[in-house]
């Protein structure tokens, strides 16, 4: 992933609010996945 300990650390970590986008796609490409976010009309 090219990331720190500290940031795989917060992705694993549900109660932080401190990760990124990006530490967010590494971690999907990572697993072979790409990160989607859509908005829907309420």
């Amino acid at each position: 992933m090219h990331t720190s300990r500290a940031s795989l650390n917060r992705l694993l970590d549900e109660e932080d609010t401190s990760l990124t986008l990006t530490t967010l796609i590494s971690a999907a490409a990572a697993i072979g996945k790409k990160v989607k976010i859509e908005l829907e009309p309420v």
